[in-house]
């Protein structure tokens, strides 16, 4: 059973919510009035009007309050030029207090019945005496809330070393957890350059194909492995090509050695060789791209 829905995004960028027009008909680049988690927000319509599949969707679908009028619109940009400001306030605050924290975004909720500050920190902070000070300001719900890097870069945006626009921006809803094994098992290069993200964590892309990875290496032979071939008896798997399912194996013979391409479903596992993908990182470097 289909249902008619919208698309809406409260920040640019940031993942698309789905609402219950109502009755309304939105064009894309209107705004409506819905209710969140935390209050009444103003969001840009980013997918108008359409019918998707219910089980597609979080059910219930909130319904949106209203769509947008041009004060509310008004009432938006001026919030913003507020956030700025308090940005810069609360910044000045943290230094005077001598927090060790670095404040990524400010929110007001669009009724202004909340005031919410993102921050980022190695550790726990103390913030009690900070809160006083903000709260003696705005006169308002005061909120912070500590993120991580990739929740900062992701409030933050950008384009990855594919070109395109983070996907943590436009389609992720959680961070799954990402290891160097499956770069490993990918046979990517473990250079922190090459694998991590603008976030300084492992990229969140090395998760897509794992499951491919996984798949076909459960049907592979490890390298070190002792197999047996049709054409030239046994020799030792010196390489994996993992999307392909081939082997390179290793011969032995009165000249030395030479080597020989085959299927993998080809040859017969005699030996198997223990999984280097298994073990421990002692690069701290690396170590540390998955926190």
């Amino acid at each position: 059973m289909n249902k008619i829905i919208i698309g809406v995004k409260f920040k640019k960028p940031g993942k698309i919510y789905f609402f219950d027009p109502k009755e309304e008909k939105f064009s894309k680049g209107e705004f409506a009035i819905v209710e969140t988690a935390n209050g009444i927000e103003i969001a840009e319509v980013v997918i108008p009007n359409k019918e998707m599949q219910e089980e597609k969707l979080v059910n219930p679908l909130k319904k949106i309050i209203r769509k947008a009028t041009n004060k509310d619109i008004q009432h938006k940009e001026d919030n913003e030029k507020k956030e700025e400001e308090a940005l810069k306030k609360i910044e000045r605050l943290a230094k005077k207090h001598n927090l060790d924290m670095t404040v990524t975004d400010v929110e007001y909720t669009f009724d202004n019945s909340k005031l919410l500050f993102y921050f980022t920190a190695d550790g726990r902070i103390d913030f009690r005496d900070l809160v006083k000070d903000i709260a003696a300001i705005y006169k308002t719900r005061i909120e912070l809330r500590q993120i991580g890097v990739r929740d900062q870069v992701r409030k933050i945006g950008g384009n990855g070393v594919c070109g395109r626009q983070l996907c943590c921006c436009t389609f992720l809803d959680n961070f799954d957890s990402v290891s160097i094994k499956m770069a490993k098992e990918q046979n990517i290069a473990l250079t922190p350059s090459k694998i991590s993200g603008n976030c300084g964590r492992l990229m969140c892309c090395l998760k897509y194909e794992q499951d491919v990875y996984t798949e076909k290496l459960s049907r592979l032979p490890k390298v070190g492995a002792i197999v047996k071939t049709v054409d030239e008896g046994e020799g030792i798997v010196d390489s994996i090509e993992i999307l392909k399912e081939k082997i390179r194996v290793k011969f032995k013979d009165k000249e030395g050695f030479y080597y020989k391409r085959y299927d993998a479903k080809d040859v017969e596992i005699i030996k198997d060789a223990e999984n280097k993908n298994d073990e421990q990182i002692e690069d701290e470097e690396l170590k540390k791209l998955e926190d």
